[in-house]
């Protein structure tokens, strides 16, 4: 529709060359035709060994390192697979299961939590999967925070704020429980956006909490807002200001959802991997890795950085906005923290949505905590704080430097 014009110029100008060269094919004679074939092969075996090296260099690159440095073998099964496994010694296992999934769904509650008092097989980046034992309401803490007279710290966000792919004490809520040495409730989950993020404090904020940190993540926060935009249950959160799906009595019909996708999902793996493999195969003819190795070469402009739409924006702005009344109704203090991506530290990164963030952000008032500059540019090399310097998540460094700026950002 007109609006990424300058990130497809390049396609159009290599499009019209190839068509221009078609043309003067049919004016030279058969030698140079043939070795002009014979060049154009060249050139497309070239790129699909190229993308076969690409393709399997992460992969080969986190077994081997993982491996060096533990002495371990990377652990390769689906997480599935490892359920099927657990399941034979420990029946209170289940997999992280994601409000995200109910965007489609016509259930009658839209759940923003995962499965209650559960032992919960979460990501697998560093070699091994982690797994916690979820809340009574399904989030990752340990249950006694509910019963805490005050809670210091209360965390929304994605998967970051939510501790993939670490095991507690080294994701953001652990290390900020354990340098303030008080309470602290992460209400987070993988795949949360603003929207998500807002209708939980709606169902979970309470009036023992001191302090709120809305964690956000430059790599989709806005981009996804689109999406989550669309689902009924989720807009009522914006229209109407006493809007309550009461989630917090119904854990039970969540687990029920959420364990009957779980058994879907279990009865369609075989069917799942077979797309898996469709898609990889699909990647690998349009050659993904290469272009996107090849992208970063280009001029900043024609970089394939998230431009959010207009109505995003208002929409985001909006969100915020109610996060912020909201939390001060309830006597609270908003915090809005900006976690850069693994490919903010790749060549000619711009992502042009991170002024417009802070500037909006500023014009509410929101203290904004800038992850990027407190933390990532200050490393000689950041993306030390990867695993093995992969995206997407950080590691233990990682997530342990992001929630040490935030409590000496935030202490009293």
């Amino acid at each position: 529709n007109g609006i990424k014009s300058d990130y497809y110029l390049p396609y159009y100008i290599i499009s019209t060359i190839l068509i221009i060269f078609s043309i003067l094919t049919f004016f030279l004679n058969q030698k140079i035709k043939e070795y002009l074939i014979i060049l154009l092969i060249s050139i497309i075996v070239g790129l699909y060994f190229f993308e076969g090296y690409f393709t399997f260099k992460e992969k080969n690159t986190r077994e081997q390192l993982y491996e060096k440095e533990t002495g371990k073998k990377y652990d390769l099964r689906t997480r599935l697979e490892i359920y099927e496994d657990l399941k034979k010694i420990d029946n209170n296992v289940k997999i992280v299961v994601f409000p995200q999934i109910y965007i489609d769904k016509k259930n009658k509650i839209f759940s923003l939590s995962g499965i209650s008092n559960s032992n919960t097989i979460h990501c697998n980046e560093s070699g091994y999967y982690s797994t916690y034992k979820s809340d009574r309401y399904g989030f990752n803490n340990p249950d006694k925070e509910w019963d805490q007279k005050e809670i210091e710290y209360l965390l929304v966000g994605d998967s970051f704020a939510h501790g993939a792919c670490e095991n507690r004490p080294n994701d953001i809520a652990s290390v900020l429980r354990a340098l303030s040495n008080k309470s602290v409730l992460n209400l987070a989950y993988d795949g949360n956006g603003p929207l998500i993020e807002y209708a939980t404090l709606r169902e979970y904020l309470s009036s023992k909490v001191k302090k709120v940190l809305w964690i956000y993540y430059e790599g989709n926060d806005l981009s996804d807002l689109d999406d989550k935009l669309k689902k009924e249950i989720l807009k009522n959160y914006l229209h109407d200001l006493t809007f309550t799906q009461n989630l917090k009595a119904k854990q039970n019909k969540i687990d029920v959802l959420a364990n009957e996708k779980l058994e879907i999902e279990r009865k369609t793996e075989k069917t799942m991997k077979k797309l898996r493999v469709k898609a990889e195969f699909k990647n690998f003819l349009k050659i993904t890795s290469t272009r996107k190795i090849l992208s970063n070469y280009l001029p900043e402009k024609y970089q394939p950085q998230p431009q959010p739409q207009p109505q995003l924006k208002l929409k985001f702005k909006k969100i915020l906005k109610l996060a912020k009344d909201l939390t001060l109704k309830n006597n609270s203090k908003l915090y809005f923290i900006y976690l850069p991506e693994y490919r903010h530290y790749e060549k000619n990164f711009n992502n042009n949505s991170y002024q417009l963030v802070k500037k909006i952000i500023n014009e509410l008032n929101i203290p904004f905590i800038d992850i990027h500059t407190e933390v990532f540019e200050k490393e000689q090399n950041p993306l030390k704080l990867f695993p093995f310097e992969l995206p997407p998540h950080y590691n233990i460094e990682g997530y342990r430097k992001v929630a040490e700026t935030i409590y000496q950002f935030t202490k009293d």
